[in-house]
């Protein structure tokens, strides 16, 4: 293990070579360090939310007449119309309910009707 992190000098710093050495080396060292945890939480946490935050906004976006979608509650129904922020949900063959937009979780089932 020992000789393994000695050949890491990027990431280690020169074990040899002194003061004169390890001054500016430890200063880059560290930057490059931080430079790959930046770029690691970018690919892993930032990258994924924004692709996730643009998925929704469309899905959104498309939601018309017809469409089975659930909430982030648990309700199921199909959308009896689609307002600026909010949806009609037809819950029941009597109930309709009216949800913001961005109470939709998921789109279940697209419709295939095209309205005239």
């Amino acid at each position: 293990m020992t000789n393994f992190i000695a050949n890491l000098p990027l990431l280690m710093g020169s074990l040899s070579g002194g003061a004169a050495a390890g001054g500016s080396g430890q200063v880059t060292t560290t930057f490059i360090t931080f430079g790959l945890v930046i770029v690691i939480f970018y690919f892993l946490i930032i990258r994924p939310q924004n692709k996730k935050q643009k998925e929704t906004k469309n899905m959104l976006s498309a939601l018309k007449k017809n469409d089975k979608v659930a909430t982030i509650g648990g309700i199921r129904g199909v959308v009896q119309s689609v307002k600026d922020d909010t949806v009609v949900v037809k819950v029941d063959d009597n109930t309709k309910m009216e949800f913001s937009k961005s109470a939709i979780s998921s789109v279940l089932e697209v419709s295939e009707v095209k309205e005239a």
